[in-house]
């Protein structure tokens, strides 16, 4: 709390002077209009209203999205326009995605894309789905490699145990991204070892979302990351003035000497790795690779931290990170790493859950903390699990966001209805992101199934096919499973009150 108020008395001033301004400027305009300025600025944005609504209905993108802002504008057209301006139109995030672009286009020539081939093989073994990493290759300019070693966590304490000890063995660099680092056991413990690291020379950086961490890390952490060798910057500065606050950075990255990748639902806190427990048992994710994917992981760091870091002498040259030859010792199947962003056209990871869906025979199998579909979406789950394939969603039984665990809930009647079968975690709080379709392919990342994730985040996930982890994330869903209640249809059928308040809320579902 300390923090965020903090956070609030830094903005205050120039908050404070451009209110001031504005009134100024208000003064002024009423004097050359005569009094009649409010009549001027409501024709204004009542025109600007009509364009906006025209120009969202033309858009290409989520119907939910638009559905949302079309009655904002309408029911409230000053305020309504004024909030797209500043929160809604992707526009708003120019400035974030000029920064981007710069540093992407630096690291093109540095990406070895040997996707053709390796689809290729793909394709010949399954046409369906290598048709769609093949798509998702062609959207994010990601690759796919054969795979290395792929080792699955079931639950954050273990992954924290290796990475710790693989953080002890680090020669060159680690490089460190997540949306959420808040001081404690697993914070302070690899603090320790960065610090020792970066005392031996090694190029310690360190990557936060500002938002996602504006209770947890401040300023002060910063320095004293920084009196300890550890450089540290936040994404994307949260300031109350500035206008591209939706777009967060909620992956998890972490890389070691270009030879190992941590990735997953993993954040940098105590709850994580289930040392506090403020919603029960926290059921959480990840995996470490090894191999030529972890180019990957390294070039979507470099590509961020480059775009923020304001010292021209602490950018990293990615043509200058040596990553070791790979041999593979036997058939591992293939990986594709890659990042959602919000600035492109197409939504990666929202179109890839509705392609498998839509590909899977035999089941599809979901973990997700949140359940807001966009139409899509939902259309995929419902048709997927009424021509047979069996579609599983395991939940959190407990919730840490009421509002949002209300409504997440409210997808529950048409989904079950339909055939999809909905499991809540009993222990506590599921915060695992990944699905698992017909044991050919997997996904494990950072995705949820909600709006945030899907259209408005940065996302980062790896595509596994034919790979080894999927056996061990199948056997610890069907052990999650175990400790899970079902939810039945007869307990969620709701009467017209409380469908009309989830109705409600599913239209501003794309806010939350």
């Amino acid at each position: 709390m300390k923090k965020i108020i903090g956070r609030v008395l830094m903005v205050l001033p120039p908050i404070a002077l451009q209110v001031i301004w504005y009134y100024l400027a208000f003064v002024l305009l009423e004097k050359i209009f005569n009094g009649h300025l409010s009549d001027v600025v409501t024709v204004v944005f009542t025109v600007l209203a009509v364009l906006f609504v025209v120009g969202i209905v033309a858009k290409r993108d989520e119907s939910s999205y638009k559905l949302l802002w079309a009655i904002v504008i309408v029911g409230f057209p000053i305020l309504g326009a004024m909030l797209y301006l500043t929160l809604g139109h992707k526009s708003t995030g120019a400035k974030l995605k000029k920064k981007l672009n710069a540093t992407s286009k630096q690291l093109i020539e540095g990406k070895e894309i040997k996707a053709d081939s390796l689809i290729s093989e793909i394709k010949n073994d399954d046409m369906r789905i290598g048709q769609t990493l093949d798509f998702i290759n062609d959207s994010t300019g990601f690759p796919v490699y054969k795979n290395g070693t792929s080792k699955y966590y079931p639950f954050g304490e273990d992954m924290f145990a290796d990475m710790c000890e693989d953080l002890k063995k680090a020669q060159k660099f680690v490089y460190i991204e997540y949306f959420i680092i808040q001081r404690g056991k697993f914070w302070d413990t690899m603090v320790d070892i960065l610090a020792e690291r970066a005392a031996h020379g090694v190029d310690v950086r360190v990557m936060y979302d500002d938002l996602g961490s504006i209770a947890t890390y401040s300023v002060k952490d910063i320095l004293d990351l920084k009196k300890r060798g550890i450089m540290c910057i936040p994404f994307n500065p949260f300031f109350l003035i500035k206008s591209q606050l939706n777009n967060r950075d909620h992956r998890k990255i972490m890389v070691i000497d270009g030879q190992v990748a941590y990735s997953g639902g993993v954040n940098l806190a105590d709850e994580y790795i289930n040392e506090i427990h403020p919603y029960g048992k926290w059921k959480d994710i990840g995996f470490r690779i090894t191999g030529d994917a972890v180019k990957s992981y390294t070039y979507m760091f470099v590509e961020f931290w480059n775009a923020f870091v304001k010292e021209e002498d602490k950018k990293i040259d990615a043509f200058l990170i040596k990553f070791p030859e790979v041999t593979y010792e036997k058939d591992n199947g293939y990986i594709l790493p890659y990042y959602d962003s919000p600035m492109r056209d197409e939504h990666t990871s929202n179109i890839l859950f509705c392609e498998m869906l839509s590909a899977a025979t035999d089941y599809v199998w979901f973990y997700t903390p949140y359940l807001m579909l966009g139409d899509a979406l939902f259309d995929a789950f419902i048709r997927a699990a009424r021509r047979g394939v069996d579609v599983r969603i395991i939940m959190p039984g407990i919730p840490d966001k009421k509002l949002v665990y209300r409504l997440s809930r409210s997808y529950y009647e048409d989904l079950v209805k339909a055939g999809v079968k909905i499991y809540e975690y009993t222990p506590g709080f599921v915060h695992a992101k990944a699905f698992i379709a017909d044991d050919k392919v997997c996904g494990i990342g950072t995705v949820n199934l909600d709006y945030r994730s899907l259209f408005l985040h940065f996302e980062c996930n790896s595509v596994y096919y034919k790979a080894d982890i999927l056996n061990d994330l199948k056997q610890d869903y069907l052990n999650s499973l175990e400790e899970c209640a079902e939810v039945k249809y007869e307990n969620i059928k709701k009467g017209f009150f409380h469908k009309f308040i989830d109705s409600l809320l599913r239209v501003a579902a794309p806010l939350l």
